[in-house]
């Protein structure tokens, strides 16, 4: 029998998916210390202006803000450090590929526990112009006013 595994969302990317068209989708684990665990437990961690790198065919998340553990001492880490995410071989050669090649970028959009073990998802995505953003706005917010016009209408239940 295949345990489940239980998913706790600690932080989410909003402005990736606001700046990006998101492609694809890696989940890939987190090489961390002790109380970087602790204070992400504890819900604090910031991805806003993360990035991914891959160099000496290892990939590594950037500027991913963990603040430091209050009750640490001085086994605490700086807070902006690399860290090196967990990867199989074929997935690094894919985006690898993917970066050299046809002009996309690698942004992580959540991190979160899986079980006991601290997961991030990473996206391949390209860039967005201001027009696309532009779309995307008008578009949600015509969706959005539907969706009143629909509520208010009165004939929801039928």
């Amino acid at each position: 029998m295949e345990k489940k595994r239980s998913y706790k969302l600690i932080s989410q990317n909003k402005k990736a998916f606001h700046d990006y068209f998101i492609n694809e989708t890696f989940q890939a684990g987190v090489e961390l210390v002790g109380t970087e665990v602790k204070s992400l437990r504890q819900g604090n961690c910031n991805l806003k202006d993360s990035f991914v790198k891959i160099y000496d065919n290892q990939a590594y998340i950037m500027n991913m803000h963990i603040s430091p553990y209050e009750h640490g001492n001085i086994f605490n880490k700086d807070p902006k450090r690399n860290r090196r995410l967990l990867l199989h071989r074929g997935e690094i050669n894919r985006l690898i590929g993917a970066t050299t090649r046809e002009g996309y970028t690698i942004v992580p959009t959540k991190i979160y526990f899986s079980g006991s073990f601290v997961k991030v998802d990473i996206a391949l995505a390209k860039g967005k112009k201001l027009y696309d953003k532009r779309r995307d706005i008008a578009d949600k917010d015509m969706r959005r006013e539907a969706q009143r016009e629909y509520k208010s209408d009165g004939r929801r239940g039928e």
